[in-house]
């Protein structure tokens, strides 16, 4: 099956779960564990926004779908937009918190924060 984009879907749709468990098991095997406490995934989530952002920086404003962009430089985006999702997860994971039932409260909060408008 082929996403919107243009780069094929490598993978079935993956839940937050899912990348939760398979991020666990990953620092678990490695015993990085005891370095992922609450403020050093947050340090490293921080990071990787910062890396993220970098490849922005000095493009201006960008169309949807980026289609001026190499597909190396998509694929660079690709990586660290995974590096943010997956350090995100993680945080949600070691403070106990479910990231998808916390995503979709926020989403009503917001709906009722900000009512459709005539």
């Amino acid at each position: 099956m082929e996403s919107t984009n243009k780069f094929p879907r490598k993978f079935k749709d993956v839940s937050l779960e899912e990348l939760r468990d398979k991020v666990a098991e990953f620092a678990k095997v490695r015993n990085w564990d005891k370095f992922h406490s609450p403020r050093n995934l947050l340090l490293a989530l921080v990071g990787e926004v910062g890396e993220l952002s970098e490849i922005f920086q000095w493009k201006g404003e960008v169309e949807r779908g980026l289609p001026n962009w190499s597909s190396d430089d998509k694929k660079h985006l690709e990586e660290e937009i995974s590096d943010v999702l997956l350090y995100l997860v993680q945080l949600a994971d070691v403070c106990g918190l479910d990231l998808g039932q916390a995503a979709l409260s926020k989403i009503v909060k917001n709906a009722q924060k900000y009512p459709l408008r005539d």
